[in-house]
């Protein structure tokens, strides 16, 4: 139960930044007793794997805060971001097979299938939402956002380590949040069709 709220959390994290949760699962593995990798995730720990993560998240963090080439890293990410979320969920909930889950350990791919899901639908609403708030604040709203979204990777990545239980009321907060966004992206899409649909005066 836990580890799939764990998975769960940490792939939803995955969507908005996918190294932040990959480098605190895989430092937390490292130093402490708070994440336990099985065996076949304990690559992730790895000083070199955490490394490259690092560098890539600094990356990552500059990038997304630059008006336009947000969108051309978002493009790029629509295959990272999954993958690490299907690494993370994976690795969470393949943990619980310590734990005696049967049902976990007869059914490995969920953990990937779930993780990639939840992450592809987390930053899809983020790669279309980020557009329409580079256009509505020329640009100025981009670090702003994107500092807000590294933020609520973060806290999400710590809730669901630490606080699995409280995974369910966050996801409420970030679906609220996104039904908010996906209603003003539809409304700026469709503001623009009604402009360019309007004859000139």
């Amino acid at each position: 139960m836990f580890a799939a709220l764990t998975g769960l959390g940490l792939s939803t994290a995955a969507g908005l930044n996918a190294y932040i949760p990959l480098l605190l699962v895989g430092v937390l593995a490292r130093l402490t007793d708070a994440v336990r990798l099985p065996h076949e995730y304990a690559w992730l720990s790895d000083t070199w794997v955490l490394a490259i993560i690092a560098v890539l998240l600094v990356a990552e963090f500059v990038l997304d805060k630059v008006p336009v080439v947000d969108h051309v890293n978002d493009m790029i990410q629509t295959a990272v971001r999954p993958a690490a979320g299907g690494v993370v969920f994976s690795a969470t909930a393949a943990a619980e097979r310590l734990d005696e889950s049967a049902w976990l350990a007869e059914h490995p791919a969920v953990g990937w299938l779930l993780g990639i899901a939840v992450a592809l639908a987390v930053h899809v609403i983020k790669a279309s939402a980020r557009p329409v708030v580079n256009a509505t604040t020329a640009g100025v709203g981009a670090p702003v956002v994107s500092t807000a979204e590294d933020v609520g990777s973060l806290g999400m990545s710590l809730i669901a380590i630490f606080l699995p239980v409280l995974v369910v009321v966050a996801l409420a907060v970030l679906a609220f949040t996104a039904w908010r966004l996906v209603r003003r992206v539809r409304r700026y899409r469709a503001a623009r069709r009604g402009g360019a649909a309007a004859p000139p005066g």
